[in-house]
């Protein structure tokens, strides 16, 4: 949670509802939502928890306003961190709230929690001409990490002594 958003912690009947863009009974999403990101990140999430069970607490999370319950995007982890404690994050927000300090206020949080959970390194990564999720990463203290022929990559590491399970 932030100051304006809730992260609710998406499970297999959510992200299904995602990926076929119905919301839940009670589930509020604003116009928009969801967009082919999410449910592209739905699927991904269903197929992990297909292969080797919910990855959740580092899964799918679906941003929510806190001002009104509306669901406005996704963020999350690709998975679980592997066996050198990295993680992939991913993020997306509707067209009609970008540029309102969503994405980074979601971004600053998973960082926080993914790093109160000894997580060595977070990695995530934004086409090149998307300046706008370049700016919110690095605004959140990840670095660029490299470029290839249609993405910029960005990463934030933490030493073990800054990590709580040091």
């Amino acid at each position: 949670m932030t100051t304006r958003l809730l992260l609710h912690p998406m499970g297999a009947a959510d992200a299904a509802s995602v990926e076929v863009g119905e919301p839940p009974a009670g589930s509020l999403w604003a116009p928009g939502y969801p967009d082919d990101g999410d449910r592209a990140a739905a699927r991904r999430f269903l197929a992990t928890c297909a292969d080797t069970g919910s990855p959740q607490p580092f899964g799918a999370y679906e941003i929510r306003r806190r001002s009104d319950g509306y669901a406005i995007g996704g963020a999350g982890f690709h998975g679980r961190p592997d066996s050198d404690g990295r993680v992939t994050i991913g993020y997306g927000l509707i067209r009609s709230v970008r540029g309102q300090g969503y994405a980074s206020e979601a971004l600053r949080a998973l960082l926080v929690f993914a790093r109160s959970q000894g997580v060595a390194s977070v990695m995530g990564d934004a086409d090149l001409d998307n300046i706008g999720s370049q700016r919110v990463m690095a605004a959140a203290g990840m670095r660029p990490a490299g470029v290839d022929d249609r993405l910029t990559h960005f990463r934030i590491d933490w030493t073990r002594t800054d990590r709580p399970d040091a």
